[in-house]
């Protein structure tokens, strides 16, 4: 299918200068965007024009833009990543949206990840959740190495599906109390079902939840939006497994 041209898009986008300052939404009109641009690239258009008539340009995250990195946190029209399903932001095409539309682009909103300048929050809190979690001890001297342990399939597979987790904190931007359960459950449980995680497993997981509520994120719910708009499809079983492991670590305290 041909790419076809959007002749006018409203963009209503959060604008704030730094952490200390009260933000508030703008709204700049953009012209002829193709509809098989990435959203990411529709905002750099519209950055070389606000910067050709003197006006700040939006500050938004972006590395890779291959759906790996996780930092192109953007909230569009109500929903993490924009109206599209298991997509980062960079991932999100202007086919999605339609002639004369406005799209309102704003940044997670969680006490846990502050706003740093206009899309850009500080999602330092991900990290310091990881370093409670601690390291993993493996034997790489010895006889088995780490990685001619057997594991089974199954285990292996869920491993393997929760470690796709990007840590873009779509999990966070979409639950109605900020709950980064989702997050914490995906790296718990790439470790539980592994050999190789087993020596901190009592602790990990009381460490990081620990982490976790100190850090202000909300309570789960358990209704599922985390699940609904992770661009990973991180399923919602892993923070049965979080209870489960979290239960047993402080049963054998």
């Amino acid at each position: 299918m041909a790419d076809k041209i959007l002749k006018k898009l409203n963009i209503k986008v959060w604008r704030q200068k730094n952490a200390s300052s009260k933000g508030k939404f703008e709204t700049y009109t953009i012209e002829n965007i193709s509809t098989g641009s990435s959203f990411l690239e529709m905002m750099d258009i519209l950055n070389n024009e606000l910067i050709e008539k003197g006006i700040d340009p939006i500050a938004f995250d972006h590395d890779c833009r291959e759906g790996i990195c996780g930092t192109c946190s953007l909230y569009i029209n109500g929903r993490p990543h924009g109206p599209d399903t298991e997509v980062t932001t960079c991932q999100l095409h202007m086919r999605k949206f339609n002639e004369g539309e406005t799209i309102t682009v704003e940044p997670w909103r969680a006490a846990a990840f502050p706003v740093i300048k206009d899309l850009i929050v500080d999602r330092t809190a991900f990290e310091k959740i990881l370093q409670a979690g601690g390291f993993v001890s493996v034997n790489t001297g010895g006889v088995p190495d780490a990685n001619t342990i057997p594991v089974a399939y199954e285990d292996a597979e869920e491993s393997m599906d929760a470690a796709a987790c990007i840590g873009c904190g779509a999990c966070v931007a979409a639950c109605k109390n900020s709950s980064a359960m989702l997050f914490v459950s995906a790296k718990v449980s790439h470790l539980a079902k592994l050999p190789q995680g087993q020596v901190e497993a009592k602790k990990r997981a009381r460490n990081m939840v620990a982490k976790m509520d100190e850090l202000g994120f909300g309570g789960c719910t358990n209704t599922g939006a985390c699940e609904v708009e992770c661009p990973k499809s991180i399923s919602i079983t892993n923070i049965a497994r979080l209870n489960r492991e979290y239960l047993v670590s402080r049963l054998s305290r």
